[in-house]
């Protein structure tokens, strides 16, 4: 488990000191990185083909990792060059949310199918969707790069404004709920009977739950601010959570961990906006890759609590309802216009 938490980090140790400052810093920086990580990602893939049962396919899958945030920080990038105006970000974002929900979804039949044939089936499949994502990213516009010109000064000055950094801090704490939630949640359910499948189903439900919250978000961001739409996920999650902590049961818990999950995409939106848009000289990439390796923190180290002190489910549902009306109180008692 330890090991499987180190995994989980170790692609951000890559992508934070070398990929971020990269992509930000090359000439159409974001539109090539993603075509090139499309193609690596497929030849990636073509190379598990023929090492399925040896140890260089654990590398390959490593990679795989890395480039997979490295897709994910360019995409979180290239987004405010490509809206009319700040106020579309959370419906820009929300929508790539659900096209990416929607996709795995549909793809997952599939991969079902030609697994029962073959491994190396489902492996080729791949291959051939990151082939055409590869060429699909050229159909990107060429302005999407960001200026040569260094920025630092008023980078940090945007980066380190209130309003970012309450929103970070508040992002941190709901990634780290969910760490802790999703390891509590595992071991709870493996002494009690038919856990497995109840951590599928619950895997499952959070899935769809998270395009429920990207679905959402767009229509909150009209009723609301980025900040209140993260006071609104902690509130849920925190209703939520101290009332399955009082009830119990395998049922409250998977409902929780669903919520969570889905307020957890109305949080992201809400942080993605707000970094957009009260940073726009920042280096995009550089920015994303500093919060989400912060983030990755926060869930690998409550994910490592959880592991480490294997709660009572109620007790676990319990402390994680009570962290999130804390985190809404102080979202609502530090009010940033």
């Amino acid at each position: 488990m330890l090991l499987f938490l180190a995994v989980s980090l170790a692609p951000f140790a890559i992508v934070a000191p070398f990929i971020g400052p990269v992509i930000d810093k090359i000439p159409g920086g974001r539109r090539i990185t993603v075509f090139i990580v499309a193609v690596l990602r497929c030849v990636t893939v073509l190379l598990m083909v023929s090492r399925l049962n040896s140890v260089s396919l654990f590398a390959l899958a490593f990679v795989s990792l890395v480039l997979a945030r490295t897709y994910s920080v360019s995409k979180t990038a290239i987004v405010p060059t490509l809206v009319i105006n700040d106020e579309q970000l959370v419906s820009a974002n929300s929508k790539l949310g659900l096209l990416s929900g929607a996709m795995g979804f549909a793809a997952a039949v599939p991969a079902g199918l030609l697994q029962l044939i073959d491994a190396r089936a489902t492996l080729v499949m791949s291959a051939v969707m990151f082939g055409l994502a590869g060429l699909t990213s050229l159909q990107l516009p060429r302005h999407i790069a960001t200026s040569p010109l260094p920025a630092e000064d008023i980078e940090i000055e945007e980066l380190r404004s209130l309003q970012v950094r309450r929103i970070a801090a508040s992002m941190m704490l709901l990634r780290g709920v969910i760490g802790f939630l999703f390891f509590h949640v595992a071991f709870w359910l493996r002494d009690e009977s038919a856990g497995t499948a109840w951590f599928g189903l619950a895997l499952g439900l959070s899935s769809l739950s998270i395009m429920v919250g990207n679905l959402i978000a767009p229509f909150l961001r009209r009723q609301m601010s980025e900040r209140a739409m993260m006071l609104f996920a902690f509130l849920i999650i925190g209703v939520i959570g101290t009332y399955a902590g009082v009830v119990g049961g395998i049922t409250a818990g998977i409902i929780l961990i669903s919520v969570t999950n889905g307020m957890g995409s109305v949080g992201r939106l809400a942080f993605e906006s707000v970094v957009q848009r009260e940073a726009p000289d920042a280096n995009r990439a550089r920015a994303f890759v500093r919060f989400e390796t912060l983030n990755q923190l926060a869930w690998v180290g409550l994910g490592l609590v959880a592991v480490i002190l294997t709660l009572e489910g109620a007790v676990g549902f319990a402390a994680v309802g009570l962290v999130c009306i804390f985190g809404s109180g102080y979202l609502f008692l530090n009010r940033v216009n």
